[in-house]
């Protein structure tokens, strides 16, 4: 099937040690011909971290995508009366955004454009990305792996002899399990060894 011109929100959230990881991702899937419509979290848009200025990770997604930034609610809201979208993935997805997906709070760029794209009852896949995975955030894992139109990038631990209750995404499995949550299913194992 691949991804070429389907339309691909890229939603970024606050994990900055791996937006690195991700961009050549978000790179693949515009060369295949995906159309990225690219979103970033308030935080994650604003911030100059140890990894990099804010405006570098924002500019590059403007470079790839071709497209400005969604950066507040206000530009996110009409992301499903529009439908703007066939697919969007919220790469890397940190342990805040996922309790708030999981309890419907929507308060950010991010949030409130994963509650617009589910509307129309489109698939949101979630490359995980927490220090927090096994701990406290397991439970929201749990949830939105029960949910309907979520679908996961495969995820391990990163570093279990450091920090044991750490989670990330193999990001580069971001474009296959995308393929598979457009035909409504999920990529097969989701725990990596």
């Amino acid at each position: 099937m691949g991804l070429e011109n389907v339309k691909i929100g890229i939603a970024m959230c606050g994990s900055f040690c791996t937006f690195s990881k991700v961009m050549p991702v978000i790179e693949r899937m515009a060369e295949d011909g995906a159309e990225i419509i690219p979103i970033m979290s308030e935080t994650s848009y604003q911030t100059d971290t140890r990894f990099g200025g804010a405006d570098y990770f924002a500019e590059r997604l403007e470079k790839i995508s071709g497209r400005d930034v969604i950066k507040t609610i206000k530009e996110a809201e009409p992301i499903g009366p529009k439908k703007m979208l066939d697919i969007l993935i919220v790469m890397p997805c940190t342990g805040n955004t996922l309790a708030k997906l999981s309890h419907g709070v929507c308060d950010s760029s991010v949030t409130l454009a994963v509650k617009a794209h589910l509307r129309n009852n489109r698939p949101v896949v979630i490359a995980v990305s927490t220090n927090d995975g096994l701990g406290t955030a397991a439970e929201n894992i749990g949830r939105l792996l029960n949910r309907k139109n979520m679908y996961f990038v495969p995820f391990g631990q990163d570093d279990s002899l450091n920090k044991p209750n750490s989670l990330v995404a193999d990001f580069d499995k971001a474009p296959e399990t995308a393929e598979l949550a457009l035909k409504g299913e999920q990529i097969q194992p989701i725990l990596l060894k």
